[in-house]
């Protein structure tokens, strides 16, 4: 399928969710949204771009500087302006064109539009009522199409790769930055970006945005190594932990069986239809019987796409229910103060049977 072709069917896919939920207008901005949806990921700044979608018509408000980048990418009609002129008499066009001058639309927001632009559009409509976009673009994205889901593939094998080197090339006295360069280089020279990796040593690792930097590794220390990168314009995450050295530290050794078996309960939980709280529930059950309930300090896992956090969030609180070709972390931990902290991260596809590992990079 070419990328036009998908981003048609991706445009009916959405106006049929329209239909579905009685949305009249969606508009985006510039942002993941509107990348999934078009291809288009233009250049954000205080220039207002958005796009326009309702049941018969579909056009972006674009600058004119960006016309003619856009124009390779969309085949869909751009109503320019300059910065001479401003924005206005553009959107009028626009709203005239997507017949939106109706009073009481209801209208989709992206809620991750910069604020002006969402009141440049609301100050030029009659009595909107409005929503953001969780039923409708927000949903669409976290069903994943075989595609999306072989990109996401390609990505976790190669962070694969990387992590297993950096834990080969482990050595006494090395800092934490310098096994982040190692990482770093493993995805540049496979074509791949960054798009975060975090490297933690000994108690480092009980604070799980810990900033890798100078802490040098010693014998009988903790590594956790939490990464992932960006390939074909779809991002991977895993961490995985060891014990560097001959001696392995007793708790260490319990609370990585403990967090194992909390992945595994995670993992049978994870059926279409179960609710995210449930899947949540089901691995932080496992740690609070064995102990470290108080030590598990964050949700079990994030949705992942071309984002590497977006919906569904597998949290205590969720009542989302899961559904084939969701894509999520599953990612339970325990952060030990002043020792050590483990987390063992896996992202999976749910499937109709169950849910389908990335990685392929053994946890233990």
């Amino acid at each position: 399928m070419t990328y036009l072709m998908q981003a048609e069917e991706r445009l009916s896919r959405l106006r049929a969710r329209m239909a579905e939920t009685d949305t009249d207008l969606v508009v985006l901005g510039p942002s993941s949204h509107m990348a999934w949806l078009t291809g288009l990921n233009p250049h954000g700044d205080e220039r207002p771009v958005m796009l326009l979608v309702t049941a018969e018509h579909a056009g972006f408000l674009m600058p004119a500087l960006n016309a003619a980048m856009a124009q390779e990418i969309t085949q869909l009609p751009l109503f320019t302006w300059t910065d001479d002129d401003g924005p206005r008499a553009a959107l009028d066009a626009l709203l005239d064109a997507s017949d939106a001058r109706r009073s009481g639309l209801s209208v989709v927001l992206d809620e991750t539009m910069r604020a002006d632009f969402a009141l440049l559009l609301l100050d030029n409509l009659d009595s909107p009522r409005r929503r953001f976009t969780e039923d409708t673009v927000g949903l669409l994205r976290t069903l994943k199409d075989k595609d999306e889901a072989a990109r996401i593939k390609a990505a976790h094998l190669l962070n694969d790769a990387a992590v297993a080197a950096a834990f080969a090339a482990l050595k006494p006295g090395m800092t934490e930055a310098q096994v982040v360069e190692l990482i770093e280089a493993h995805y540049k020279a496979n074509g791949a970006a960054t798009a975060f990796c975090s490297v933690c040593f000994g108690g480092n690792g009980a604070f799980p945005h810990h900033h890798p930097g100078a802490t040098t590794l010693g014998e009988n220390m903790a590594v956790l190594i939490d990464t992932g990168c960006v390939l074909d314009g779809y991002p991977s995450d895993m961490t995985r932990c060891c014990w560097f050295g001959p001696d392995p530290d007793a708790e260490f050794l319990k609370v990585r069986d403990l967090v194992e078996a909390a992945v595994q309960a995670a993992l049978a939980a994870a059926k279409p239809g179960a609710l995210a709280c449930a899947v949540d529930a089901a691995a932080r059950d496992v740690i609070t019987e064995g102990g470290y309930g108080d030590r598990f300090l964050h949700r079990t896992g994030h949705g992942l796409g071309i984002d590497i956090h977006e919906p569904p969030y597998i949290t205590g609180t969720s009542e989302t229910p899961l559904a084939i070709g969701n894509v999520f972390s599953i990612e339970p931990g325990i952060y030990l103060e002043g020792k050590f902290g483990l987390r063992l991260e896996e992202i999976v596809i749910l499937r109709e049977d169950g849910p389908e590992i990335f990685s392929e990079l053994p946890r233990l």
